[in-house]
């Protein structure tokens, strides 16, 4: 009993048989496998993982060597491409020609032999050369040698040839279109008889269900228009040609609505009208406009025996230009003899109107604030040989900046490319008054002008050029960054030979060859050298 008392383990083992292993003991070897288990299973796991990361590394460091980071491309700050003995077109557009995400430059001249030394290839010599010239080094990516004579072409069509870009050339009585990524000829067909295509042509949604964009040539004429359905995949024609009675016609434009309809624009004497596409097409080809839709909106102002939906009625009416490149509904800036009028894309409402003298080239777009609505820009004439640069406000119409230049002969129309800091750098062309004493000595050789908003007091005048200005084009050739500027100068005469040039530069090169103009009152107070270092800390945008 005192044994019992004073060692409870013996007391709890009492009655245990000889030979017998106690309950307690059975736990404890039960619990000592258990661990030795989980050991094994932890070793295992740390294998596992150890192992997943060898493999991970190794294919990581093999891809490593197999595939390497892409290397970015090596621009040139300028490049110049001279071809002597040659004639050249106002045709000039920029366009992703390799895949590679960098814009590059398409052009065409006329010539006997082509800078890759293809001959015209049994064609009459000379010939016309479409080139595609890359925009890093001015290298020559492709050329196609076509039947003269040039008579126009238009690039970013979708669908031609079964592409999601290609371009379209009316040359010697036929349209060629051509890939603008090896400049293969995917179709090439006579033009339809009796039709003087003018530009722009459309390229309009699908008529012949194929599943690629089609084609819209449109002729217009003294007293009526004629249009041609065109397979954008193939170049056969779709239907049989409509012929509406507009009366003149200076231009035409295709217009998308907020409800996915299409409308022709048509300059006629007496306005803007708007032409349902789906009454053109069902016109052309019965059957063919099922899949086009209609607005209600627009329809329901349409005359009933024209189809005509009035837009805006002026007698005067100049230039109709759309405010978005995109394929979506955008307002309408119209301009008339005697002002400046931006029309609302869907409701066909003036949203305001500017009193203006003539104006003398095609406006441009820009921002010049930061509201986020796209400011336009006008030269007007103001006789004498100058001219007003004037800058309105998308929102109100009114006048954000302004300054008188001398209106020198052969001047591009102006340009601006974005910046980061949502406003946009502009360019133009010109003289300052108080700088030249007469407009000969300014035709002898072009000056350019850059316009920074923070420094709207300030002007970056740069001499240029001397040679005859062809065409003229700002941009960025990569996403968000390398701002630059293109030119194509040759004879003053179209199709007339001489000497041809294609430039590139930069447009940060300019800015310390630039000389920093005071204009307006008071001027800026930043010296010259800020103003220069604010124009080289500039981060440009697509946006």
């Amino acid at each position: 009993m005192e044994a019992t008392e004073t060692d409870p383990m013996k007391s709890g083992e009492a009655g245990v048989e000889d030979g017998q292993t106690p309950p307690t003991q059975l736990k404890k070897k039960k619990s000592c496998r258990e661990g030795l288990g989980f050991t094994k299973l932890s070793h295992w796991r740390t294998a596992a993982f150890f192992f997943s990361l060898f493999l991970c590394l190794t294919i990581v460091f093999a891809f490593s060597f197999i595939m390497p980071c892409p290397v970015r491309p090596q621009y040139l700050s300028a490049w110049n491409r001279t071809f002597p003995q040659a004639a050249t077109y106002d045709f000039l557009t920029i366009e992703d020609a390799t895949k590679d995400k960098v814009l590059d430059v398409l052009f065409a001249r006329k010539d006997s032999v082509g800078s890759l030394n293809i001959t015209c290839e049994g064609l009459p010599t000379p010939c016309v050369f479409v080139s595609a010239v890359a925009g890093t080094n001015g290298k020559t990516l492709w050329e196609r040698p076509l039947a003269p004579d040039f008579q126009w072409a238009q690039c970013g069509l979708k669908g031609l040839g079964g592409t999601d870009s290609g371009c379209l050339l009316s040359h010697a009585d036929q349209l060629t279109a051509i890939d603008k990524y090896e400049g293969k000829i995917v179709w090439h067909r006579p033009q339809p008889p009796g039709l003087t295509c003018t530009l722009p042509v459309l390229s309009v949604p699908d008529l012949d269900g194929d599943g690629n964009s089609d084609v819209a040539l449109v002729a217009p004429g003294p007293l009526q228009t004629q249009l041609v359905f065109l397979s954008g995949k193939t170049g056969v024609q779709i239907g049989s040609e409509v012929v509406l009675d507009t009366s003149e016609t200076a231009k035409h434009l295709l217009h998308p609505t907020t409800k996915g309809s299409h409308y022709v624009l048509l300059q006629k004497e007496f306005g803007l009208y708007g032409l349902a596409l789906w009454r053109i097409v069902a016109k052309a080809k019965a059957g063919a406009e099922a899949n086009l839709k209609k607005d209600q909106n627009w329809e329901s102002k349409a005359d009933p025996i024209t189809g005509l939906v009035p837009v805006y009625e002026s007698d005067s009416l100049r230039h109709v230009l759309r405010t978005k490149k995109t394929d979506s509904a955008s307002n309408l800036l119209l301009l008339t003899g005697d002002a400046v009028v931006l029309v609302d894309g869907n409701s066909r409402v003036p949203l305001w109107t500017v009193n203006t003298s003539t104006v003398l080239s095609e406006p441009s777009f820009g921002h010049f604030n930061k509201d986020g609505k796209l400011d336009f820009v006008i030269e007007e004439d103001n006789g004498n040989g100058t001219k007003r640069v004037v800058i309105l406000d998308g929102q109100t119409g009114g006048i954000l900046w302004e300054v008188n230049l001398l209106a020198s002969p052969n001047s591009p129309r102006p340009a601006s490319v974005n910046t980061i800091n949502y406003f946009s750098v502009f360019m133009f062309w010109g003289g300052m008054p108080s700088e030249t004493n007469s407009s000969n000595s300014l035709g002898e050789e072009h000056r350019s002008y850059m316009l920074h908003p923070d420094y709207s007091k300030v002007l970056l005048e740069k001499n240029n050029i001397r040679d005859h200005i062809i065409a003229f084009k700002a941009t960025l050739l990569e996403k968000g960054r390398h701002a630059c500027y293109i030119l194509l100068t040759g004879p003053q005469s179209e199709g007339e030979e001489g000497t041809v040039v294609l430039r590139k530069r930069k447009l940060k090169q300019d800015v310390p060859e630039s000389r920093v103009l005071r204009i307006g009152a008071g001027g800026s107070s930043k010296s010259n050298e800020e103003i220069l270092e604010a124009f080289n800390r500039l981060r440009f945008s697509d946006e």
